[in-house]
């Protein structure tokens, strides 16, 4: 069991919160194009107010504890490692509850070289709380503009945890997935599920598009996002995304495995 003092020491110590590798450009660059609404930024969200770079820093600097002075424009970010560990509480929370409930949930991620491995803990206590890991659209070709221009996407579940790969076989034992923002994938899921007379996801859990993609069409969403994903932090804010975790989502696959046991334990669902 993992107590919030040896999570919030784990944070610090393998960058997850903390002084972060997404830097203070990134982060800003982020802002900036999300106040233009920029597609590649708002991540499948249709945010409801106005939001200028300025509002979206302080919202930012509420949410995750990056600096709120706007002087601040280069250089490493920071996030709140307290901010984290609230989050997780939460996010933690709407798993216990959806497992009392045993709700149909689907779980994915645009990270899958990353956080493969924390979702499909997940996936797999919800499914022997008697949840219903959900896998639709398994194989569906998803076209998805890239600044390479539009690429054709394979729609694949690991261990119960929805990612998007290259078609083609892959290669060397690698997970086959690529990083991908874009909401297209859970829109094909859930219009798959609901063709095909299924049953509809009540929880999704993920980052980036899956998260703020299934939020904007009214289905709850919980996830994790680094500092300049923004729009999961929008979402929370005005009620479209049920919670928003802030860490740095681009450390070592080992580094979440910590993350899973307190989010676990916390949701009663250690085994």
């Amino acid at each position: 069991m993992w107590s919030t003092g040896a999570l919030r020491a784990h944070l610090l110590a393998s960058g997850l919160a903390g002084t972060v590798a997404t830097s203070r450009e990134e982060n800003l660059r982020s802002y900036r194009l999300f106040a233009a609404r920029d597609p590649r930024v708002l991540l499948g969200l249709d945010p409801a107010w106005g939001w200028d770079e300025a509002g979206l820093l302080r919202l930012m600097a509420d949410k995750c504890g990056v600096s709120g002075d706007p002087a601040h424009r280069s250089g490493p970010d920071v996030i709140d490692p307290e901010r984290t560990v609230r989050g997780l509480d939460a996010f933690a929370a709407r798993l216990g509850a959806a497992a009392a409930r045993r709700v149909p949930v689907l779980l994915g991620t645009g990270h899958p070289h990353r956080l493969l491995g924390f979702y499909a803990a997940l996936a797999d206590a919800l499914s022997a709380a008697g949840c219903l890991v959900l896998t639709p659209a398994q194989g569906r070709c998803v076209d998805i503009t890239t600044r390479f221009g539009v690429r054709t996407y394979l729609l694949d579940y690991v261990r119960g945890v929805a990612l998007v790969r290259e078609p083609g076989p892959s290669a060397g034992g690698r997970v086959p997935g690529a990083h991908s923002h874009s909401p297209l994938p859970v829109r094909a899921a859930l219009e798959s599920a609901a063709d095909g007379g299924g049953p509809l996801p009540e929880l999704v859990v993920g980052d980036h598009g899956w998260v703020c993609g299934a939020g904007q069409l009214g289905i709850e969403a919980i996830g994790l996002a680094d500092t300049d994903d923004p729009a999961l932090f929008v979402g929370e804010a005005e009620g479209q995304v049920s919670v928003a975790v802030p860490l740095d989502d681009g450390v070592c696959s080992a580094s979440y495995l910590p993350l899973t046991r307190y989010v676990l334990n916390r949701a009663c669902l250690s085994r």
